[in-house]
């Protein structure tokens, strides 16, 4: 399961490595915590149409990955904040499609990542998501009203964070760099004319620099 703010956001950090999992018959879910509501400049977009358009742009972006799940929670784009609400909805999307692996965005603003300064939206969702995978979607007596559900407790093994300089595990993505291209050029409203097939790979291939891979995505591998 990837866990993330905005539609588009699992394309940047872990597209390559969904692509190998998807390829190996592993099933993947995404989970989108936001409408993706604000992200234009155009004076004639609203935020309605384009969280329509960013949803259908995320729905095909997983197509391509062989993405099986797309769950969208739907909340408000920009202000996103690590409330009980946002945690008990990544807690019932976890106890339903009981994962292994979460790939989460990272919980600190770190000067260290150059790439971005964090979106305040991704520190919140992955605060949001960390307290949902340990000790939320695993203990019986948190939200009651999920059991009544009929979601059972799911204890998750590996958290895989992204977006942190602190990374610990790296994926060959060599073999998937063209279907990561490809599931980010999918999202139109975000990247525009933007030359993805040229920056995606560089920077895919400086995360590889001093290993032996040529493409790579980074991650702070921890067991639970």
């Amino acid at each position: 399961m990837v866990i993330f703010a905005h539609p588009d956001d699992a394309e940047f950090g872990s597209a390559g490595s969904v692509a190998k999992w998807t390829a190996e018959g592993v099933e993947v879910t995404y989970v989108v915590a936001t409408d993706g509501s604000k992200g234009s400049n155009d004076p004639e977009m609203t935020g309605e149409r384009l969280s329509e358009m960013r949803y259908t742009e995320q729905r095909e972006a997983a197509r391509i990955l062989g993405v099986k799940h797309v769950e969208f929670l739907g909340f408000e784009d920009s202000v996103l904040e690590p409330t009980i609400e946002l945690r008990k909805a990544i807690t019932g999307a976890i106890r339903r499609y009981k994962p292994d692996i979460c790939i989460v965005q990272s919980p600190v603003r770190s000067l260290d990542v150059s790439a971005f300064i964090q979106h305040p939206d991704h520190v919140a969702c992955a605060n949001a998501a960390l307290a949902a995978i340990y000790p939320c979607a695993r203990d019986r007596l948190t939200f009651p009203e999920l059991m009544r559900e009929g979601l059972e407790p799911h204890t998750v093994t590996e958290v895989w964070v992204v977006g942190t300089g602190g990374a610990d595990h790296w994926v060959d993505i060599s073999s998937t760099i063209e279907a990561k291209v490809a599931a980010l050029k999918a999202h139109h409203s975000q990247v525009g004319n933007r030359p993805v097939e040229e920056f995606v790979p560089d920077r895919a291939r400086s995360v590889a620099e001093g290993r032996d891979m040529e493409y790579a995505e980074a991650f702070r591998r921890i067991t639970l």
